[in-house]
């Protein structure tokens, strides 16, 4: 049995006539780093995970591959799996250079249907094989990163109207009370619970409670299956929003990406079912920021810009400015100065509107404080410097707002992963400044609180920083010291639970 990179003459025959040599993905393949072998293994591993026992790859199917033989599913989608771990960025199957197989909508994990039963079925189905199988984030052969207009284009169906369906009202049971019917001191449990792992996120990163909120959501979709008035499912779907978000921002801060944007996409459902166009505008905001993560900060703008559009006359001045601030970031790392001041600018104007508006904001906005605004705005214009090729000048603007960000966080105490977050911030800071010893200090400090937060995207970024300050400054005291720090006390990774 061949076929998917086995030695049989299925798989040779994939396609002989017109090969070219695969420029695109010899490229990838090189700057990997990894040999022919190697890559021939880790492919066979992954095959193995994906119950495809059948596949036998070696260093002459690699060989292949390189000189144009396109081979077939999954291989094209296990290569850009790998790919994108090893890069830290999506590479899809077309930035490989292989052909893209016609996916069902199931298959891709983006481009589902939009009603409320099969929405409800989904997140019942997912966040069960999550509690089942969720080592190392593996979820089946259905879960892939999407990126580009394959993950744009079913998001804009969000803000199509759905169509009526039939509503019908559950019918009474012998006791007068209908099987299933929740009462509000229920719901109102359901939703403060919801607002309590919310708390746990931030005080200790995704890493410590992710099981119990996808525990959570799975119970929820059990009451969604059962007969509800049209009020009560409605407010379960907007738990189910929340708690699917919650799951997704959890797993991106582990580094679980596949994971993260399928309860993304999966919330944005649920949101859309609860009538509730600013929760679904700030689920799209938390996918602009895996994007901006990931390195795809056009699909991240895009995201934002459909988010602003869906609730601008819903939205509160809170709302509206943190969607400004996540536009700033997607116009900074796409390069473009005079739009990401802009946008710095209208988040900052709006932002002081939040205190005049006459309705209380939902809980899942008001981490958005004045601290994240400074932190937010002093990380595009990092970005920016970054970008511009470690301008000073950039460097110079994002100072005294990080400055900020990090002393309100600090007295806050709560916020301890967007504590740590904000002074790794500043170390970079001071680097681009050529400051290294500044750098340090809070560095070192990012350290100390990185051991409190289960947050592998916190572990990821004090890495990067202090290989930078290695690379750069190496023979400093002070940056040998912090190195040998690392070494010795941060974990290698965070267990995803």
């Amino acid at each position: 049995m061949s076929g998917n990179g086995g030695s049989g003459t299925n798989a040779a025959h994939a396609t002989h006539t017109d090969k070219r040599p695969n420029e695109l993905l010899t490229s990838w393949f090189v700057r990997s780093g990894w040999s022919k072998g190697e890559l021939a293994r880790q492919v066979n591993r992954r095959a193995r995970q994906l119950g495809a026992n059948h596949i036998s790859t070696d260093t002459s199917r690699v060989r292949r591959w390189l000189d144009g033989e396109n081979p077939r599913e999954p291989i094209p989608r296990i290569l850009s799996e790998l790919f994108s771990e090893r890069f830290g960025v999506v590479v899809s199957v077309e930035d490989l250079g292989l052909r893209t197989a016609r996916q069902s909508p199931s298959a891709t994990g983006v481009d589902l249907p939009w009603t409320g039963p099969q929405t409800v079925a989904l997140l019942s189905e997912f966040s069960r094989s999550d509690l089942m199988l969720a080592r190392r984030g593996f979820l089946g052969s259905s879960l892939v990163l999407s990126a580009g207009p394959a993950l744009i284009e079913p998001m804009q169906r969000w803000l199509v109207p759905s169509p009526p369906g039939p509503r019908s009202e559950p019918e009474p049971a012998a006791s007068g009370r209908a099987r299933g019917r929740l009462s509000k001191p229920e719901l109102d449990l359901l939703e403060s619970t919801t607002v309590m792992f919310r708390q746990w996120d931030a005080q200790c990163g995704g890493g410590l409670r992710r099981k119990a909120v996808v525990g959570q959501l799975h119970e929820v979709t059990d009451l969604l299956q059962e007969p509800q008035p049209e009020a009560t499912t409605r407010r379960l779907f907007k738990v189910a929003a929340e708690l699917a978000e919650l799951a997704g921002w959890m797993s991106y801060d582990i580094g679980l990406q596949p994971t993260a944007q399928k309860y993304f996409v999966l919330a944005l459902h649920a949101a859309k079912e609860a009538g509730d166009r600013p929760l679904g505008s700030y689920v799209l905001s938390s996918m602009s920021r895996q994007m901006i993560h990931l390195g795809r900060p056009d699909d991240a703008l895009e995201l934002i810009h459909l988010a602003q559009y869906g609730s601008r006359d819903c939205a509160s001045p809170r709302t509206q400015s943190m969607l400004y601030a996540m536009e700033a970031r997607a116009y900074a790392n796409m390069g473009q100065p005079g739009k990401c001041k802009r946008a710095v600018r209208m988040a900052e104007d709006t932002f002081a509107e939040a205190d005049e508006w006459d309705e209380p904001d939902p809980d899942w906005i008001r981490f958005f404080s004045e601290a994240e605004l400074h932190g937010e705005n002093s990380h595009s214009f990092r970005d920016l410097a970054y970008v511009a090729g470690r301008s000073p000048a950039y460097a110079s603007l994002a100072e005294p707002l990080m400055k900020r960000a990090v002393e309100l966080f600090a007295e806050d105490g709560e916020h301890q992963r967007s504590y740590a977050l904000n002074l790794i911030g500043m170390a970079t800071v001071h680097l681009l400044r050529r400051e290294p010893e500044q750098s340090t200090v809070f560095a070192t400090e990012a350290m100390r609180v990185a051991k409190k937060v289960r947050s592998e995207r916190v572990n990821t970024r004090i890495r990067k920083t202090v290989d930078t300050a290695a690379r750069d400054f190496g023979d400093l005291g002070e940056v040998v010291d912090l190195t040998e720090r690392l070494a010795a006390e941060l974990p290698e990774t965070a267990e995803a639970v």
